[in-house]
């Protein structure tokens, strides 16, 4: 009996510890650390090999220029020449440089046309320079555009499935030029919070000073936290922050109602709550029918036929399931089993929220989008 008694006393305390730690997050999925960002690059290149669905060179006659620069510059002599294939398609290439990528990596790009091409399916990325901020050329892409759909076309009907006019190339670029940044250099380092709360970044100041045993994390604000690099005794930035990035945060945020008017989607947190109030929920239509007459004049008589107009008005109201109380302090499960229960739609639903926060029932920030 001891020994089973013991098991279950662990048993215990494992569920009761994982429960305790499920809200915890990892710093490293709250904060961002301040200089290791990832830098987004652009070009303009061409796509070629096309099966007749590139571009029509008529109507987009910057594809022409651009593939008579690149013959040029291969040693071909193309001026006064005329082209119209339908092989070749002007695309905007785009990617992001992560943080201290090294000249030789690889990343993936993704390609765009801009033409009126109708497919990129099949095609071809002919070496295109790729840009930052600063104008200057960090990587170069080549490669098999991978598209994402495909397009049907007849006489008399076209099926697209998908965006066949953009795709990916996975590891299609390989970077030229590195950032100028020293990491190793860094005294200090800023975390910024995803979500900036005051409460939010005064536990993580708590939970790294409590990991080094000393005061070597500030909060700054509700989305700053500085920490003392040289204080942690880690040795280099790299390891203080691969010391720091692992330790857990239960986060603090807002009670928030977020809702979506199009798709009639509501996400509400579980800190949401409501004060005392009453709900009832209808339907009124009103219907309003033109039936105009047509009223002509006898045969062989003077006068004219005129429209004489008639309109039918009706106005119905449905009787709604009555005026539902929700008591003070509901919580978002009691919230919504009660609208539920009221057998309204989601968007019925969105406006009696919007009407409990103008009564000033609704204790939480309320977004609209």
């Amino acid at each position: 009996m001891g020994a089973l008694r013991y098991i279950a006393t662990c048993v215990t305390m494992i569920l009761v510890s994982g429960t305790v730690s499920a809200n915890e997050i990892r710093l490293k999925d709250l904060v961002e650390f301040d200089g290791v960002r990832g830098n987004d690059l652009v070009g303009y290149g061409l796509v070629v090999g096309l099966n007749g669905t590139g571009d029509g060179l008529r109507n987009t006659p910057f594809t022409e220029e651009i593939m008579a620069n690149i013959l040029e510059r291969l040693g071909v002599n193309v001026t006064g020449e005329q082209f119209r294939p339908k092989n070749v398609a002007a695309v905007f290439v785009t990617a992001s440089l992560p943080p201290f990528s090294r000249v030789g990596g690889q990343i993936d790009v993704t390609v765009s046309a801009i033409g009126d091409a109708k497919s990129l399916l099949g095609g071809t990325l002919i070496m295109t320079p790729l840009n930052a901020a600063d104008g200057q050329i960090y990587a170069v892409s080549q490669g098999t555009v991978i598209a994402g759909g495909a397009t049907a076309e007849g006489d008399g009907a076209v099926v697209t499935e998908g965006v066949p006019t953009s795709g990916v190339i996975p590891s299609g670029a390989r970077v030229e030029r590195e950032v100028d940044f020293d990491f190793t250099q860094l005294t200090s380092l800023r975390l910024g919070l995803r979500s900036p709360d005051f409460t939010t970044a005064l536990l993580i100041e708590q939970v790294i000073n409590a990991r080094f045993g000393r005061g070597v994390a500030e909060a700054l604000d509700s989305g700053t936290v500085r920490l003392d690099l040289a204080g942690t005794r880690a040795g280099s930035p790299a390891r203080a922050i691969a010391e720091v990035e692992n330790l857990r945060v239960e986060p603090q945020r807002k009670a928030r109602v977020v809702v979506d008017q199009r798709s009639g989607t509501i996400v509400m947190g579980d800190e949401v709550r409501i004060s005392r109030v009453a709900v009832s929920q209808g339907n009124l239509t009103l219907r309003v029918q033109e039936d105009p007459l047509v009223v002509q004049p006898n045969p062989f008589a003077d006068g004219e036929t005129v429209v004489v107009p008639r309109t039918e008005v009706g106005l119905e109201e449905e009787d709604g399931p009555g005026l539902a109380e929700v008591p003070g302090g509901t919580s978002l499960a009691e919230v919504i089993a009660g609208l539920n229960a009221l057998g309204v739609s989601p968007r019925n639903m969105i406006d009696i929220l919007k009407s409990i926060k103008a009564a000033g029932a609704l204790h939480a920030e309320f977004i609209v989008r």
